[in-house]
């Protein structure tokens, strides 16, 4: 009895998934009007327990989003300014000395479901490292002693693409630890017509979603996403995938392919789009509408292709095309 039983309950939270998922990016998008596909990219890095890094320029909603995220389904979230005095113990929290030989952990804002990074690239590497730990373990090391942080939990790093004056780019070993990049862009005539029309209240800070739902939930789908069946043939599509960004053929834009890791991420990633569209199995349209936003931030380019304008996105449409899609 047990058996059936559990599949009647798997099969009832896959279907359920779809709905789920609507609910909450539908509420989203009353706060980043006209963006719809970001939002959904966005809550699927979320439900694949990712994290985020949004390169845009100020003023397109990239620290609204994270926090309209973390609002829907009623989790906490921590917002932290990078600025090149920021210290590691800022971010993680520190222990202070009560008197008496005791020490008191006081945490740092790392603790929250969902952490808003802004102008990440703005701190020193030091105090970006600080991220590292919690952002591959769930956990931060203080004093000898590991402290795990709420699950799920996400990081959502901002950063400007134009202005790189006083800023420290981001490693190769951390750009790795971001499930998706994205980019939000202004939004359309008519979008950015009714944010204007409809911000007429007193000024208090955005305006947020009610929650759709609470932590459980999120919790629950979280979960539902990890039992979403991969086939073996789907694995060894990404597999070459990966290879191919790591091939000679790209060698003239390409001095470093994507890792296993981005493949383990845009993995995680296809299941919870294929769930959102209503599969109960991923396919290799689910690896090629994520392969973008997945593996791109993952390539580093050549000085040349940077000089000619190459970017990761357009070296990813080549080898989509390159390899062959299994049936």
């Amino acid at each position: 009895m047990n058996g059936p039983v559990a599949g009647r309950d798997a099969a009832e939270e896959f279907r359920g998934f779809r709905g789920r998922f609507e609910l909450v990016a539908q509420a989203v998008d009353q706060v980043l009007n006209g963006k719809r596909d970001v939002v959904r990219l966005a809550l699927a890095c979320l439900l694949a327990e990712g994290h985020l890094l949004i390169e845009d320029v100020p003023g397109v909603g990239k620290t609204s989003l994270a926090r309209a995220l973390a609002a829907a389904f009623g989790v906490s979230s921590n917002r932290i300014q990078f600025t090149p005095d920021l210290m590691p113990s800022d971010v993680t929290g520190i222990e202070v000395h009560q008197g008496g030989g005791t020490f008191v952990f006081r945490p740092g804002p790392v603790f929250a479901h969902v952490v808003v990074c802004d102008e990440i690239n703005r701190a020193s590497p030091k105090a970006q490292a600080a991220l590292l730990e919690v952002m591959q373990e769930q956990q931060v090391s203080v004093a000898g002693q590991a402290r795990p942080v709420p699950r799920p939990f996400m990081v959502v790093a901002t950063q400007n693409p134009i202005d790189f004056e006083g800023t420290y780019p981001l490693p190769e070993a951390q750009l790795d630890r971001f499930m998706m990049r994205l980019r939000i862009g202004r939004p359309d005539l008519e979008a950015e017509s009714e944010i204007l029309a409809r911000d007429d209240r007193p000024v208090r800070g955005p305006a947020l979603p009610e929650p759709v739902f609470d932590d459980r939930v999120l919790t629950t789908m979280v979960e539902t996403a990890r039992r979403v069946r991969v086939d073996p043939a789907v694995h060894r599509y990404v597999a070459l995938l990966l290879r191919e960004t790591r091939s000679d053929v790209h060698a003239p834009d390409v001095r470093l392919g994507a890792s296993t890791r981005g493949g383990l991420a845009l993995l995680r990633a296809a299941r919870v789009h294929a769930l959102a569209q209503g599969r109960q199995g991923v396919t290799p349209d689910d690896v090629k509408a994520l392969a973008g936003p997945v593996l791109a931030h993952r390539l580093l380019l050549t000085d040349r292709a940077l000089l000619d304008g190459v970017t990761g996105e357009e070296v990813l449409r080549r080898v989509l095309a390159t390899v062959a899609v299994p049936r």
